[in-house]
C-alpha cells in the first residue's frame, strides 16, 4: 500500500486539531491566533513532508507549535521595539508603510541569525557591534579571555557573511 501524505495528513488534522486549537487557545488568551497557528503547525508539518507516529502526534504537534509560538512572540517584540523607536522621530522621518514591513522584515531575520549563534557569541557580538566595546572591555565584562571574545564576534561576523551572501545569490 503506497503512502498518501495527504490523506494521513488530514486523518492527523482531524484527530487532532481542537485539542491543539485548546492548547494554543490556553496560551495565547486568543482564539484567532490560535486558529493561525494551528494551521500554521500543520502547514509546517506538510512542508517539512515527515508526519509523525500515530503514538507521538500530540507531543509532535504541540512543540511545532510552541516553536511557532515562540516566532510569534518574537516578532512582535521585534515589532513593537520598532513602533517605540519610530516615536522618537519626526514625521518627515518616517517611511511609507511597505519600508516598515521591511525593516520588521529584516530584524526578524537579523534576530533569527542571532538566536542561531551561541548565549556567549550573540552576547559579545551584540556588545561589539552595538554597544562599541573593546574586545578587553568585553572580556571583563563577560568574565572571559580577549581571545575568546576574538572568537565569538568572529562567529558573529561569520553568520553575518554567510546570509549576506545567501541574500546576493
Amino acid at each position: 500500500m503506497a503512502y498518501d501524505m495527504q490523506t494521513d495528513l488530514s486523518q492527523l488534522y482531524e484527530m487532532h486539531q481542537g485539542w491543539l486549537a485548546n492548547f494554543l487557545k490556553k496560551r495565547l488568551n486568543c482564539s484567532h491566533r490560535a486558529a493561525d497557528l494551528v494551521q500554521d503547525t500543520y502547514l509546517k508539518i506538510l512542508i517539512n513532508g515527515k508526519l509523525p507516529p500515530t503514538a507521538y502526534a500530540r507531543q509532535y504537534l504541540s512543540r511545532v507549535a510552541k516553536g511557532l509560538m515562540v516566532d510569534h512572540y518574537r516578532r512582535w517584540r521585534i515589532e513593537q521595539v520598532y513602533l517605540e523607536s519610530l516615536q522618537h522621530l519626526s514625521e518627515a522621518d518616517h517611511g511609507s508603510p511597505e519600508y516598515h514591513l521591511q525593516i520588521i522584515e529584516t530584524l526578524i531575520e537579523i534576530d533569527t541569525l542571532l538566536h542561531n549563534l551561541s548565549d556567549r557569541a550573540r552576547e559579545a557580538f551584540l556588545l561589539r557591534r552595538l554597544e562599541g566595546l573593546s574586545y578587553q572591555a568585553i572580556a571583563l565584562q563577560m568574565n572571559v579571555s580577549v581571545s575568546s571574545v576574538e572568537k565569538y564576534v568572529a562567529k558573529g561576523l561569520q553568520v553575518c557573511a554567510v546570509a549576506v551572501m545567501e541574500h546576493a545569490l
